[in-house]
């Protein structure tokens, strides 16, 4: 998806599936090719396991295979290919 267009600055949409209700604020969700357990603040009242969710932040390092993104939730470093621009 992200290729050499991407650069520090860009504000960028990562595809996350949920995984659960953690508490009755914080959902835990899965991400491409982020292996580490992650939670965000949702307090939508009927979020379900396995539905897609997009989460948005802002470029804040790029190399040659990932990407690093941060922002209310997020700060986080994925591949290219896990992120596209908003």
């Amino acid at each position: 998806m992200a290729k050499g267009s991407i650069k520090v600055g860009d504000e960028v949409v990562i595809t996350a599936t949920v995984r659960k209700r953690v508490t009755e604020d914080r959902v835990s969700v899965m991400i491409p090719s982020y292996s580490q357990p992650h939670s965000i603040v949702d307090r939508t009242p009927h979020i379900s396991s396995g539905q897609k969710i997009e989460l948005i932040g802002e470029v804040m390092r790029v190399d040659e295979h990932t990407i690093t993104v941060g922002g209310r939730d997020l700060g986080i470093t994925v591949s290219r290919d896990a992120v596209r621009k908003r």
